[in-house]
């Protein structure tokens, strides 16, 4: 069945990109627990702010909360656009190499046609990565800077792209969004099963 096939190699995809996003929140957090748990660094910061504030005290411990949530903020934001190029970074790489991802191989699929490859396998790797992972982070981004109601919008362009890439699988020919844009479509290359061959015995 092509379309189980499909949802079979997007949700093996989908888990690699789990698992990346995972390994990229761990290390974020650890980054700022370091930022917060620097304990000599925010003793002599919040010196610093303290000698140079003309006795505002309030207003030192102000600044220092707002750097510490500044660097906080960046840091969400830099794994977040990591995790936008090495999502694309692998759609792209695989596509131009081989013409399918792991999740296509281990289903049995392949992107054609492969030329010319790398033009293709760009476009197809870009509107995959902004439908499945780009949009959202922009929206996690936007919410973590406190914009509520574009975040809101931003979750709801990002289901509604996610839904016109996804669902054209389902019609009769088979194409993605993705697909569409980059003049390809996804084929099965069947899966072979090795053979036992019969021993036969020699008098």
């Amino acid at each position: 069945m092509p379309k189980l096939r499909r949802a079979l190699a997007w949700l093996v995809d989908f888990a690699l990109v789990v698992a990346l996003a995972s390994a990229l929140a761990v290390l974020t957090f650890h980054r700022i627990s370091a930022l917060v748990t620097d304990v000599p660094e925010l003793a002599t910061r919040s010196g610093l702010d303290l000698l140079t504030s003309r006795g505002d005290v309030l207003d030192a411990s102000q600044d220092l909360g707002l750097t510490l949530w500044d660097k906080s903020v960046l840091y969400v934001e830099q794994a977040f656009g990591l995790l936008v190029l090495t999502v694309f970074l692998y759609q792209w790489a695989c596509l131009a190499v081989a013409g399918r991802t792991v999740g296509k191989a281990l289903a049995g699929l392949k992107v054609t046609p492969n030329l010319p490859r790398r033009l293709r396998a760009a476009r197809r790797a870009a509107v995959t990565t902004v439908a499945d992972v780009a949009v959202y982070a922009v929206a996690c981004v936007l919410l973590v800077e406190g914009q509520v109601v574009l975040s809101v919008l931003a979750w709801a362009v990002a289901v509604v792209l996610f839904l016109l890439n996804a669902l054209p699988v389902l019609s009769p020919s088979r194409r993605s969004l993705a697909d569409r844009v980059a003049g390809t479509a996804v084929t099965g290359i069947g899966l072979s099963m090795p053979v036992a061959t019969p021993l036969v015995r020699t008098s």
